[in-house]
């Protein structure tokens, strides 16, 4: 999948793309039209960067249901001659996440459109385990031939049976085909299954990797054994490193750490950092100057992992450093400094927006130090962020800190959060957004009843609810 293209914070498209509060403000003031016709571009091209973490279903079916939004752009889109060609799940599975959640808030089109792709579509085991979550039995137990239908009843169609038996995310229409009146369909499944656990615990008697009894030497090996099939087992291999390797193995492990081949350094670096070894430091700053690529990421994790106050310390040292050692340095800052290396934590934070921008990964890292160490003057920063990330989660956990730092954050963009894509994002607003905003009261009200709300916002609204609390 290609990276989204994410249009200006200002714009009602891009409000929606980032999953705003203000997204959602703006569509309702819109014209209906307009409004539809961006949230539609939203569902039928995901914009989040990491659609397997950043949430936007909930918030967008919240959307449709507000404007009362119809489902034939979504329909079309789920069953377009490109579901055949392009059977990746990231082309419809926010499409078919969104009608979920709108089957939970009883549309009845929504659910139809689910059975409908459940029993035609590519990605048809998304749409059952959406429908395992908010479908009847009598609807689930109705998709059991033409599921079945699409496994061949030979020996190679059985296994890609079984494989789609063990590996759903929702049991539930499985267990209820195993258990069905017509014995064709409940012989099938339950075969499917006994296969799945049988090859589940196949797989757990054959383990690869160290074994006992293994030298420092081998371990070093099956790293790099790793590393030229492409896979890093650096960090798993440091740590049998730990249960092989005994002091004497020490002056090894140091020499491999200084120029070893990249799976042998790479795994002693990371045993000598995380064992707190006198030499960790100078050796990762080493391995910064004179390593590959892959050794230079190594390093620099291994650093940041570190707890000792010898490594604080030579995080300041290291701050002021234009390199990727420099950049870890701030962020062991953010994360373990104290009020001393606020200018370094806001200098770190300033430069990493001010060269890569208000995405770039070392942020999340940086904008939690600065709420943690209350930076108030990084707030004008942390507002920037906050608008401009395309990351949800940044977007949070920018909120975070400007609830720490920055005395407008209940009365201002609190009161947007409300409505934000992200739970965490509507909790931390739940408990700081300002009542005097009428649509706060209203807004707090709306999600203490609305059943597919997550409990921990829901209990954060009870606290504004409760006895004390200064509402209207």
């Amino acid at each position: 999948m290609f990276d989204p293209v994410i249009a200006p914070s200002g714009t009602l498209l891009g409000l929606l793309q980032r999953g705003r509060g203000d997204g959602t403000l703006h569509a309702l003031t819109a014209p209906r039209a307009e409004a539809l016709a961006a949230l539609n571009h939203c569902v039928l091209r995901d914009p989040r960067h990491d659609w397997q973490v950043e949430n936007r279903s909930l918030y967008y079916a919240r959307l449709y249901l507000d404007l009362n939004g119809e489902l034939d752009a979504i329909e079309a889109h789920l069953f377009d001659t490109e579901d055949v060609l392009d059977t990746d799940e990231s082309r419809t599975g926010l499409s078919l996440a969104v009608l979920g959640h709108l089957a939970s808030y009883g549309r009845q089109d929504a659910l139809g459109l689910l059975r409908r792709y459940a029993a035609h579509g590519s990605n048809w085991a998304w749409a059952l385990d959406e429908l395992a979550l908010r479908d009847d039995d009598a609807g689930l137990r109705a998709l059991a031939v033409p599921v079945l239908a699409r496994f061949p009843a030979d020996p190679e169609g059985e296994a890609e049976l079984a494989a789609a038996v063990r590996d759903a995310f929702e049991p539930r229409p499985w267990r209820l085909w195993a258990e069905d009146a017509r014995e064709s369909i409940a012989t099938r499944v339950r075969a499917a299954q006994e296969t799945g656990c049988f090859d589940r615990w196949q797989r757990q008697m054959r383990p690869t990797g160290p074994r006992p009894g293994w030298s420092v030497r081998a371990v070093f090996e099956w790293a790099q054994q790793g590393m030229e099939r492409g896979a890093a087992l650096h960090v798993p291999a440091a740590r049998c490193l730990v249960a092989v390797a005994g002091p004497e193995d020490r002056p090894e492990i140091v020499q491999a750490a200084r120029n070893g081949i990249d799976g042998a350094r790479c795994t002693a670096l990371r045993y000598l950092a995380d064992s707190n070894d006198p030499d960790a430091l100078d050796l990762v700053e080493a391995a910064v100057v004179d390593g590959t690529t892959v050794v230079v990421e190594a390093a620099v994790d291994a650093f940041e992992r570190m707890r000792s106050v010898a490594a604080v310390d030579r995080a300041r040292r290291w701050a002021q450093r234009p390199d990727a050692l420099g950049a870890a340095a701030g962020r062991m800052l953010a994360c373990r400094g104290g009020v001393q290396d606020r200018d370094l934590v806001l200098g770190a934070l300033r430069e990493a927006v001010r060269g890569e921008g208000p995405d770039a990964p070392t942020l999340w890292t940086l904008v939690d130090g600065t709420g943690r160490l209350g930076i108030a003057c990084a707030a004008p920063v942390l507002r920037h962020i906050y608008r401009e990330t395309a990351s949800s989660h940044l977007r949070g956990r920018a909120a975070r800190a400007l609830a720490a730092t920055d005395p407008s954050f209940a009365a201002g963009f609190a009161v947007e959060c409300l409505w934000d894509c992200e739970e965490t994002t509507r909790e931390l607003a739940a408990r700081h957004a300002e009542t005097g905003d009428t649509r706060v009261v209203e807004r707090l009200r709306r999600l203490a009843a609305d059943p597919a709300e997550e409990a921990e916002v829901q209990t954060a609204v009870r606290s504004r609810f409760g006895p004390d609390a200064a509402l209207g």
